[in-house]
């Protein structure tokens, strides 16, 4: 039995709701959002890496190692990025093997860059070879909870016809989450129970959502998948042959013809092989600038202060500035966003953060703005 993961970093989002920081040469994945000096792309690599025992890039320059030797740990490392950024995930991550990096011609979602990395990795390593696939832009706080977790979730996915996903265990009736609800119970990997999946739903209301979570019998879809080459080719032909067979036949040149579809909505909805492992190890998706919030508030302080700000009778705001010489100055604002970056300021209620993308579509409707995006 093939327990060795092969984790797969999904790294081709464009992380909109993050303007004006996250802009098309410099998208949410390439930014640090945690007080730290990794970029989150880097953070996510950095913990796959441990998992496979290998050396995280953070410590490899630290005076106890002292050299640039590339760990074994980066051979199983693969990245799935867009033509238009995938310098910039060279730049980022310059010890992963270049054969290891799929460059996406144009980007088509989820569906068709697993199909396509799934494929690259059969035949590489056969269809027993097991897959993660981890979204580049999120944030974990508890590393070694999260290695145990994908233990499990490979030994699951190495002894069965699996395909396994994250739950992570709901902590407020979240409206901006997709929501899996667990069946059956199957047994427990790695002291971990595991439970067919019954469905998968679409973000909920609010009343909605707080049914879900009294139920306890929902998790958040935290959109990571583990499971072999084979059983997800295999399915992948059942529900979504417009996609798997077009690769196969033509391989990536066929990519722009591709639709444009989820893995959730081109698979994981269909399958009756989804599987869940309810988890706990610290998680935001960080989908909006209120993750910042959630990520670094302390109590006791009025704001979330990433800037040089001077403020007055101002409480609950969200405050940044990529310039440190940049002085921001508030009087009697209560919960916004405040962003500067370069030559755009951004000023939001934090309820409506999630409306940036349709200022974007302004934007990109007027040639005066398009350096701006």
């Amino acid at each position: 039995m093939n327990t060795l993961l092969f984790p797969v970093i999904l790294a081709g989002g464009k992380g909109e709701r993050f303007w004006p920081l996250s802009r098309k040469n410099r998208p949410k994945q390439f930014l640090s959002l945690d007080g730290s000096s990794r970029s989150l792309l880097q953070a996510t690599a950095d913990r796959l890496i441990e998992l496979g025992g290998g050396e995280s890039s953070a410590a490899r320059n630290s005076p106890a190692t002292g050299d640039w030797r590339t760990p074994w740990g980066w051979d199983s490392l693969w990245v799935i990025t867009s033509s238009q950024i995938a310098e910039g995930v060279r730049q980022q991550l310059p010890h992963l093997p270049s054969q290891n990096l799929l460059i996406e011609s144009e980007g088509r979602d989820t569906a068709a860059a697993v199909a396509w990395t799934s494929l690259e990795i059969k035949q590489r390593y056969g269809e027993d070879a097991v897959i993660g696939f981890f979204p580049a832009d999120h944030w974990i706080a508890d590393q070694e909870a999260f290695a145990h977790t994908l233990s499990a979730a490979t030994q699951l996915a190495a002894s069965t016809a699996a395909i396994v996903t994250l739950g992570i265990k709901p902590t407020f009736p979240s409206t901006g989450y997709g929501y899996i609800e667990q069946g059956e119970k199957i047994g427990s990997f790695n002291e971990l129970p595991a439970y067919h999946v019954n469905r998968f739903t679409e973000k909920p209301n609010r009343e909605t959502a707080e049914t879900f979570l009294s139920t306890g019998r929902f998790s958040w879809n935290s959109g990571m998948f583990v499971f072999r080459a084979g059983v997800v080719l295999k399915e992948l032909h059942t529900h979504a042959p417009e996609i798997i067979e077009p690769l196969e036949q033509h391989g990536p040149d066929i990519y722009p013809q591709l639709p444009k579809k989820s893995i959730d909505y081109a698979l994981m909805e269909k399958t009756t092989l989804a599987y869940v492992l309810p988890v706990d190890f610290g998680w935001d998706d960080l989908g909006d600038w209120n993750a910042i919030e959630r990520l670094l508030k302390t109590e006791g302080t009025p704001n979330v202060e990433l800037a040089t700000h001077v403020g007055l009778d101002t409480h609950g705001a969200i405050i940044y500035a990529s310039n440190p010489e940049d002085v921001v100055v508030t009087i009697g604002l209560e919960d916004v966003v405040i962003v500067r970056d370069r030559n755009v300021t951004l000023v939001v209620k934090k309820e409506r953060t999630q409306e940036i993308k349709q200022i974007l579509k302004i934007l990109q409707s007027d040639p005066r703005f398009t350096d701006l995006l």
